[in-house]
């Protein structure tokens, strides 16, 4: 992981259009949102109001009042992983979902226009790692960040980074740079020489019943804290809190087993 942005005060950093193949959005989709929300509203202190229901019922979760993720209801006959999936922002989702397809990608869901929110697509890169792109009409994304509570960053966890790497940045036009390591393969993803995302190859360590997927970080003032938490709320600890150059961090899951990230700045 790497740092996703700069220093925000008390009150968090506020975000206006986000730049193309900027991660914009985090969203849930389980087969109990009701429970779901009760878990996250007590973990992050997050409140919820309906959103676009063009793919089902869906809210969003927000934390003063500005808005920092969604969470929608699976339909009860899609068996499929819960996972939280980042959206990239596009001015034009239908062309960048055609260059998906052109670069060996999956679109999986639209273009649909949700709403008078904007226009989405859910797709998947070659390796089966599912994203989301979002053309923002009158929802630009996630209003704030730098506090806990808030998407801190998004990485993408692969069997090597190369190949894939090479992917997202013909898709979106990153500028790769990779981590010079002898035993760390990791690819920082930058727009105008700022990271915004990563892409972090672990070979055989990927979960068997996950496969390579984006993995969110969510910030939280004491992740120590934070993971006790989750537990109390009947989540699980998958990697226990651990300090790291940019941070505490831990991995853990919620009830209904979607993965994330715990990250306590190290600033």
């Amino acid at each position: 992981m790497t740092e996703a942005r700069g220093s925000a005060g008390q009150n968090g950093a506020t975000h206006a259009r986000h730049a193309p193949g900027t991660p914009c959005w985090v969203s849930l989709m389980v087969h109990g949102p009701a429970a779901t929300q009760e878990f996250y509203g007590a973990l992050f202190g997050w409140e919820f109001q309906p959103g676009p229901q063009q793919l089902g019922p869906y809210v969003r979760a927000l934390l003063d009042g500005r808005e920092v993720a969604g969470i929608g209801q699976l339909p009860p006959d899609r068996h499929l992983p819960i996972a939280w999936t980042p959206y990239l922002a596009s001015n034009d989702v239908d062309l960048t979902a055609e260059t998906v397809r052109l670069c060996g990608g999956t679109v999986g869901v639209g273009p649909l226009d949700a709403a008078e929110a904007g226009r989405l697509a859910i797709c998947s890169d070659p390796s089966g790692a599912v994203f989301g792109l979002w053309q923002a009409a009158r929802h630009l994304g996630t209003a704030i960040t730098g506090v806990p509570g808030t998407p801190a960053w998004n990485e993408l966890l692969t069997f090597e980074s190369v190949n894939v790497a090479k992917f997202y940045e013909t898709v979106f036009g990153y500028e790769e740079e990779a981590v010079v390591s002898a035993d760390l393969d990791y690819v920082t993803l930058n727009i105008d020489g700022r990271p915004v995302a990563g892409v972090h190859g672990i070979g055989n360590a990927l979960p068997r019943d996950r496969g390579p997927h984006w993995m969110t970080y969510f910030e939280v003032a004491d992740t120590d804290e934070a993971v006790a938490h989750v537990v109390d709320l009947g989540g699980h600890v998958l990697r226990p809190a651990h300090d790291s150059a940019h941070g505490r961090v831990a991995t853990v899951a919620d009830p209904e087993g979607a993965r994330f990230s715990l990250i306590q700045d190290a600033c």
